[in-house]
């Protein structure tokens, strides 16, 4: 089932149905409100704060008999969740993924679905065996301008693809502006954090769209003078197994926030920005620019950033209480992540 296809599925989870959430950092408390919101299921969270409010839920008062607050995993256990969204450090994914596929739990595991290979063979065995649905997050493909650049490669308006540049350009210290970004997860290496992989977005769809890569340059470290211990930039050439040469920049020491997207195609050029946000199209046998229409639209820096939310949240639901296999499933983001690595590893000293 793909992201375009939301509309033709319905979900319902039951009352009874509990959904885990490990960890509540910024991700956690969106997925908890949204299930909140969109669901009638039970929301139990695993978090080591000890400060967590009712200030961090939206209409509290509407959900509080739902919220079950704990800082111990074997408590979680006892109340049997059905399924679960991991959303604590990256380099704490696995770990937990390991433990609640034993326990036959659905997963939905945020982006990255880790900082290295270790034990994915073993948790991919486990997710075998026990039938599971697994996703890793994806948001960006629910995202109307993402979605409908898909569709426009997929039916080959730009022909065979032969240039793809895409930016990601952001400030760390903005992303939380009342934390202290030093002691963030994406701040910090030993917590997996770092732009490669905090931002794998870009890579997630661009594979997604494109292809699997095949063969990679790249140079990836720190070069700022932001105060973190992982990289804080990532500029790399790939070729797709397509052909397609894709650049890739992305970077945490940027101001303003941007992303972009241009595509030569034997066909013609197609751009997109987030500052426009709109898909500008130039045809091999045209003299002018023409504006592609995204339908139900919105920018990134907008309220409705939650929508692509919801919509991921929805999709994988209807693939638990479908047991389909969603797409970014275990395998499809092993591949992205052992790209991802493999764009680390062979940076350019």
């Amino acid at each position: 089932m793909e992201a375009g296809q939301l509309g033709k599925y319905i979900f319902q989870m039951k009352f009874s149905d509990t959904v885990l959430i490990v960890g509540f950092g910024s991700i956690g408390r969106r997925h908890a409100n949204n299930i909140l919101q969109n669901t009638n299921s039970k929301v139990m969270i695993l978090s080591n704060r000890k400060n967590i409010d009712f200030t961090e839920f939206h209409n509290y008062h509407l959900y509080k008999n739902r919220i079950q607050i704990y800082n111990n995993f074997e408590c979680c256990i006892k109340e049997k969740p059905s399924v679960a969204f991991i959303t604590n450090e990256t380099s704490l994914h696995v770990d937990f993924a390991l433990k609640l596929a034993r326990m036959n739990v659905d997963l939905f595991i945020e982006k990255p679905l880790s900082n290295s290979m270790k034990n994915l063979i073993s948790l991919g065995k486990i997710i075998n065996k026990n039938n599971l649905i697994v996703m890793v997050g994806c948001n960006f493909r629910f995202y109307p301008p993402i979605m409908k650049i898909k569709e426009i490669i997929d039916k080959k308006l730009l022909g065979k693809v032969i240039s793809v540049q895409s930016e990601n350009s952001s400030y760390l210290p903005d992303w939380h502006p009342k934390e202290n970004y030093t002691k963030s997860y994406a701040a910090r290496k030993e917590l997996g954090g770092g732009v490669t992989l905090t931002q794998i977005h870009e890579l997630d769809f661009l594979i997604y769209i494109f292809g699997k890569i095949n063969s990679i340059c790249s140079i990836v470290g720190k070069f700022s003078r932001l105060k973190v211990s992982a990289d804080d930039i990532c500029t790399c050439i790939m070729k797709s197994k397509n052909n397609a040469i894709i650049e890739l920049h992305l970077d945490f020491f940027s101001k303003p926030y941007y992303k972009r997207l241009k595509i030569r195609g034997t066909k013609g050029t197609l751009i997109w920005n987030s500052d426009d946000n709109n898909i500008q199209y130039y045809g091999i046998n045209h003299r002018d620019w023409k504006i592609i229409e995204i339908e139900n639209n919105y920018k990134l820096t907008g309220k409705k950033v939650n929508l692509m939310y919801v919509h991921e949240l929805q999709y994988f639901l209807t693939c638990v209480q479908n047991r389909q296999t969603p797409m970014n499933n275990f395998y499809e983001s092993v591949e992205i992540l052992k790209t991802a690595i493999n764009i680390k590893s062979r940076s350019m000293k």
